[in-house]
């Protein structure tokens, strides 16, 4: 009898495909929500100079990556947002612009965790959104001229988004995002919204001001209305979100590796 030669095969069960420990059905699952919801604007809100509607997938780009992690969350929020705003382009003035901001936001969410392997990411993302702001605000006060206090309260939401990601606030409501109590979690959900989806405006803003170059008297008009808006944006994201994480702690989803709730 002759006996087989060669190296010998193991044969190991696979637990499905994942991009970065989630699940690939699980994105495709939120990308389709994202695309969705890109297509539905929010009736209050509107891009000063443009007369479009803010999207109500800006308030839900941030729990994207909380609940995939930073590269996961960062592809479903790029993809939902280019298919939805390819649709409707209507709700976005740059559709680069757009999806260059649901990028950051994903990737940002993902990135709060003290801990993991993706501890240290926050570093490198607060340095790019500095540059982000610099660009921003660099150029309404070099280069447009215009007042610089004016362009501080213009753009309140970005800096204290960038303010709040780059101090200890950023683990702090990553801790409530992961908390039993449901009221910690919605504390998590409103504040971290605030931070992340200020920085999806920053990521957005920055551009769409070098290619549109509004008036320098609409930073007072920014200051004015742009706070509300935010604040929509935070209630939808954190409505969504309770919703959501309760769901999916109450049924018994794996979560992905590198999620944050």
């Amino acid at each position: 009898m002759t006996m087989p030669t060669g190296e010998e095969r193991k044969v190991a069960i696979s637990k499905g495909a994942a991009i970065d420990g989630a699940p690939i059905a699980y994105i495709v699952t939120l990308t389709g929500v994202v695309a969705v919801l890109t297509l539905v604007p929010i009736p209050i809100t509107f891009v000063l100079g443009t007369g479009k509607n803010f999207p109500i997938s800006q308030g839900v780009y941030p729990l994207m990556g909380w609940l995939l992690g930073p590269l996961a969350g960062a592809l479903a929020d790029g993809i939902g947002a280019l298919v939805g705003l390819m649709i409707n382009p209507q709700n976005t003035s740059s559709l680069l612009a757009s999806v260059l901001g649901a990028v950051m936001g994903g990737l940002a969410a993902g990135s709060m965790r003290g801990e993991g392997r993706r501890r240290h990411w926050w570093l490198p993302l607060t340095a790019v959104f500095v540059i982000f702001y610099a660009l921003y605000a660099g150029r309404a006060v070099f280069v447009n001229r215009a007042v610089g206090w004016h362009v501080l309260l213009g753009s309140f939401i970005n800096g204290s988004a960038l303010l709040l990601f780059a101090l200890p606030t950023r683990t702090f409501f990553a801790r409530a995002l992961a908390d039993a109590n449901p009221r910690r979690v919605a504390v998590g959900l409103f504040g971290g919204t605030w931070m992340i989806a200020g920085l999806v405006h920053l990521s957005t803003g920055w551009l769409v001001y070098w290619q549109i170059n509004w008036p320098n008297t609409l930073w007072l008009a920014f200051a004015a209305t742009a706070p509300f808006e935010h604040i929509a944006r935070c209630i939808i994201g954190t409505v969504i979100g309770v919703g959501v994480i309760s769901g999916l702690r109450a049924i018994g989803v794996v979560k992905p590796t590198e999620a944050v709730y």
